[in-house]
Formats: structure tokens, sequence, C-alpha cells
């Protein structure tokens, strides 16, 4: 007689055995039709599995949270049922679902066109409508490789013997449908509903192997209700139109090529907004106590690995063999620079703490695939700072830390900010003893900053636990830009030290923290977030100076010059061409004003300001408008 304890702390005995669905239904008709799924001791599983022993349940629904990954991934499976109703001989390879949506892979010679999207969506809506009972089994290995081989489907029946041998084999089954799965799954297709959509096709590897089979990889993104579904239908028309490679290209901000694959090709006004915002940041580090620092770019593998990182990092370092038979690596980070700066000449403990920081070029090799514009690169530069300090002194450091970087986030104009707790990764270096004192330390300072966090299971550095920053844009889109780690495992590795108090070495604590994470990255949000249309204090050229008629040439020079010499960042435009041609090109150019001049302005030593989105436009005389432009236009900090 299981005794089943219900959320709310309310118990249930049943009879005999009982399953997910039966005790449903046996609170209520209505939880029954909504049932999806069953969590049972914090596990989810499908709703029809028997419970024998004494358990703490909670039937999901739409409503719960674990409820999106699991229709997505049922999303997933109805997307290769309708594919091998239209297109036979296709082979099925994965399908999971992801933070978005779900993908599939599929073998097939032939290219999916967006016409077979759309076929396939429909036929997915079809399926949904059939209401097909999802079905499980559990089947032996050489079980599921005779039937996956029989039906052609070489993919799974070569997976198979890659699946521990302790594992259970499950494979589930909708109407003519038969995938190999670890589950759960809904009770029937119609259980998913129909607000789903497929995106797009790309390329992908069997594996993820490039030296394997090319596959087609189709994208999909399902919510449980249509207006879910729309709204992030909508965000995604907003981030193409925002997308900041074509802004970068309209703005002439920068440019990428293949000659230097995942680097960045600043133009002027494009390193003018780089520029800034080093500035920007330069001020604030100094008002906050920091030391900046320069390091080598191209450092001895030694010094690689006895840090760790050859070990841990290698096949993403670019390497370089010299003819005396050395081997230099390009940093991918800056941290063992930074400890080799604090090793020279006897620190104290009256030094610390003590903060470098360092604009650090780095090198970091990513797959072609993963390149993205200027948010996914080789080549960037970290605003990167190192903080060596006592074990006494990680809770006020952090803390500081954590005010300085909500203040930063609000200058750019970000008030949503999440923070994510990762702790220890299955691959790490240190004792599980030191890692407990680190994970307990950072906790005990994001607990006396006052910041809610969640935990990020698995996901810290290999040599410390540490504090992501997530902060949400103008469409709602997530980016992890700051962190925060707490490190006893470099110092130790690369024989840092400090004489303490009692006249004894001891080890100093690290704690490696960025703000922006790189300047790359930061400015393609910044132009994702601004759609180009930057605050006034970031906008690479703030104002034009358009003219009417070539009789106003002098002027406008004038009024150029004059702005100039008040700090602002203005050009002139000159040409032989109607104002309203200019005042359009300027605007889509994301210009945040233009100064048209005329014969009349010139004789009266005014401007008529046009701002950027207006077509109103203010009349001013020229000190007025360069007093109050200098106002607007000064930076935060």
């Amino acid at each position: 007689m299981p005794v089943i304890t219900l959320p709310d702390g309310s118990t249930r005995s049943y009879d005999g055995p009982v399953r997910g669905d039966e005790i449903a239904a046996s609170i209520g008709a209505g939880l029954a039709k909504a049932a999806l799924a069953v969590r049972v001791e914090g596990t989810l599983k499908d709703l029809d599995t028997t419970i024998t022993e004494d358990s703490t349940v909670a039937i999901v629904t739409a409503k719960d949270p674990d409820a999106l990954e699991l229709m997505r991934h049922d999303a997933a499976h109805l997307l290769a049922e309708a594919a091998k109703e239209l297109f036979p001989d296709v082979q099925v390879t994965f399908g999971p679902a992801t933070e978005n949506g779900f993908y599939y892979d599929f073998a097939r010679e032939d290219p999916f066109s967006t016409h077979d999207l759309e076929k396939l969506e429909q036929r997915m809506r079809e399926i949904v409508d059939r209401n097909e009972p999802i079905t499980r089994e559990v089947w032996s290995r050489d079980q599921a490789i005779e039937y996956f081989s029989s039906i052609g489907e070489k993919y799974k029946a070569e997976w198979i013997p890659e699946i521990p041998q302790g594992e259970e084999l499950k494979v589930y089954s909708q109407g003519a449908f038969t995938d190999l799965c670890r589950g759960p799954h809904l009770p029937s297709t119609g259980k998913l509903g129909k607000a789903f959509k497929l995106l797009r096709v790309s390329g992908a590897y069997w594996r993820g192997d490039a030296n394997n089979d090319q596959l087609q990889r189709i994208y999909g993104t399902c919510f449980p209700t249509q207006k879910e579904l729309d709204a992030y239908l909508h965000m995604l028309e907003e981030a193409e139109k925002r997308d900041h490679r074509r802004i970068g290209r309209e703005m002439d901000l920068f440019h990428m090529q293949e000659e230097a694959l995942g680097s960045t090709f600043w133009h002027p006004r494009g390193w003018t907004l780089y520029r800034e915002i080093e500035g920007y940041m330069r001020r604030k580090l100094d008002r906050a106590n920091y030391h900046e620092i320069k390091t080598p770019q191209l450092v001895d593998r030694s010094l690689w690995e006895a840090s760790g990182h050859w070990e841990k990092f290698r096949e993403n370092m670019f390497s370089s063999h010299t003819e005396d038979g050395r081997i230099f690596a390009l940093k991918p980070m800056n941290c063992p620079g930074h400890v080799q700066v604090f090793k020279q000449g006897i620190k104290s403990y009256r030094d610390l703490p003590l903060r470098f920081a360092e604009f650090g070029s780095c090198h970091r090799y990513e797959p072609h695939g993963a390149l993205h514009g200027i948010m996914r690169v080789r080549n960037f530069t970290q605003d990167d700072a190192h903080i060596f300090c006592t074990e006494d002194q990680i809770t006020a450091e952090s803390i500081d830390f954590c005010d300085l970087l909500q203040d930063i986030y609000r200058d750019f104009g970000y008030q949503d900010v999440r923070v994510k707790f990762s702790d220890r990764p299955e691959k790490r270096a240190g004792s599980d003893e030191t890692w407990d004192r680190a994970e307990g330390a950072l906790k005990e300072a994001v607990e006396a900053a006052g910041l809610p966090y969640t935990m990020n299971p698995g996901e810290g550095a290999f040599y410390g636990p540490k504090l992501e920053f997530v902060l949400r844009d103008a469409i709602g889109r997530d980016w992890q830009c700051g962190t925060l780690q707490v490190d006893f495992v470099l110092p130790e590795r690369l024989d840092a030290h400090y004489t303490g108090e009692d006249g004894e070495r001891h080890r100093p604590v690290m704690l490696h923290r960025a703000i922006l994470g790189s300047f790359e990255r930061w400015i393609g949000i910044l132009i994702e977030q601004h759609a180009g249309r930057f605050p006034l204090w970031l906008a690479p050229t703030q104002a034009v100076v358009a003219t009417i008629t070539s009789d106003a040439d002098d002027y406008a020079t004038e009024v150029r010059d004059a702005l100039r010499a008040a700090g602002i960042r203005a050009e002139t435009d000159l040409r032989n061409e109607k104002i309203n041609y200019k005042v359009r090109e300027h605007s889509h150019a994301k210009t945040p004003a233009i100064f048209v001049v005329g014969k009349r302005e010139a004789e009266e030593k005014t401007v008529a300001i046009r701002r950027l989105g207006t077509q109103k436009q203010e009349v001013l005389a020229l000190s007025d408008a360069v007093t109050r432009f200098c106002e607007e236009a000064q930076p935060p900090a």
C-alpha cells in the first residue's frame, strides 16, 4: 500500500501499485485531463509510470516549469514522425529540446526547402489531431539494433552500443513511428497542442564530428500557448531587425573577413564607440582603486602547464613553435599573467586587497560554425581584473564588485540583472575540501550582497565556483556578461604568496572578475539593445552639420568646429544634395542630431536641430545649441 505525499503535504494511500495518471484521476477530473507527466521523488517521469512504494509525487501540467522542456522534446519527435511520413527516404538521428525550442537532425540527400518546412509543420498539426497514444517499452540492445537496422535507420543502430550497459534502453512509439529515447514523453500527441513553429534548416555533423556524415538540422520552437508562441516569434522578428552585423554595416562600424576569421576590423566610427566604452570603464576602475597593468600576449607553454590551462584548455589555444624548439601560446585568458605581476617583489598583508585590471587581448580557437559576428570571435579584449585578497576579505571585495557591476550596468541602461551560482564542474583542479571552502565563501558573499540567485550546477570554472551575471535586453533576451570567481587553486599552482601579520608566508585568494565580459560581445549586445540608436554619450557620430545650400558651407564648418571644441563628435555634410535626402541618409545611419544650416542660419548665427526619430526641429542660437548639446552628451561618471 504505497502512501503518496502530494506537494501540499497531504497524503493518499492506495491498495497496491498505482500509476501517475491514476493518482491524477483520484484527485480530480480536471487534473486528470490536464496531466502531462509525473514527478516522483523529484524526477520527471512518464504519466503512466507505476509507483510501488511510498513516494512524494507531483502531477505535471502545462503550467509547471518542467512542462516546457517536455513539450519541446515531444515536438522534436512529432517533427521526426512527420518527416518519416512525408519523406520515407529520410533517416532520423537525434532531436533534443533546447533553451529556446528544439531541433532534429536528419540524413537525406536532397536539401529541405522552406516549402518542405511548411509541409512538415502542417503534417505535425495533423498528427496532433490524431491524438496518437505515446507508449514506452524497454528493449535489449540486440533487439534494438536488429529493429533499427531492419528499417534502415543506421544512425540509431550505430549509437545503441554507446549506451552504458547499466542504463535501460527505452523506445517510444506514436502511430507508426518508433524512436530510441530516454524520455519522458507526453501521454499522447494531442496533449502537445499546436503552439509550435518550424524556423529554419542548417547543417550539422553526425555526432558533432566534422569527419562524419553531414546532416540537416531543422530548428523549431514550441510553447504551451499560442500567445507565448506569438510573443516569441515577435521577439525573433525584432532580433532580426536589430542584428548587430547588419546595423554594423549600415553604420560603418566594423567588418569581418575570411583572411582574419573570428577577428574584427574596426572602422573609425566603430573604434570611436569602442574607445568611449574603454574610457568610461577606465574611469570607473580608477575610482574603485584598481591598478591597470598590461601583460604579454605570447607566453611560453611552461606557464600554461603550471597554471593547468594547457591540460584543461589546450584545444582552444593557438600555439607557435620557434626555431629553438620552444612552444609559445597566445593567451586565452589573463589570469596567469596577473599572478606573475603579483609575484614581483615581496607582498605583505598590508598590501591586500590588491586589484589588477587589464583590457587584455585574448585569443581562443572557436569552431568556424560557432562564430557569430562580433558576439562570438577568436580574438577579443576582456575587461578583466583579478583581486588578490585574504580569505577574510572575500565577502567585502565581492560586495564592492557587485555594487560596481550593477552601477555600470545601470549606466548602460540595463536594469534587469539576474545572478546564477555555478558550482564545481566534473573536470576541475583542486581538492573537494578546497572547493567546499571556495563555494562556501562565494555563497556567503553573494548573500551578504543581498543578491538573489539561482543554481547553475556543474558550470563553474575548472579552478573555482563563479557567479554569472545575466542581463535582460530590450526585447527580452538574456545575455550572460559579468562573472565573479573565487579561486584558491591558481595561487597555489603558481606559488603566489604574501607575508602575513604573523611573519609567515600565506596564499592569497584570487578573485577573477569581469563586468562587460569582452568589448566585442558587449558592443554587439549594445548595438542590438539600442538597434543602433545609441545614447548620445555613446554615439560614434553625435551630430552632423548639414547644409541646405552651398552658401552656408563656411558657416557649417564654423558650427562643426564649435561643437568639436566643446568635445562633441561632429561632422559636416556639404554635398550638393537636397536637405531632405541628407536628413534621411543620416537618420538611417542613426545619427542622434542633425544641425541644419542655410543662408538665413548663417546670417543669424543659429542652427535648426533635428533629433533622430522626430520630424520636428528646434531653432537655437549657436552658442545655446552648443552649450545644451554638450551637457546632454556628457558620459556617466
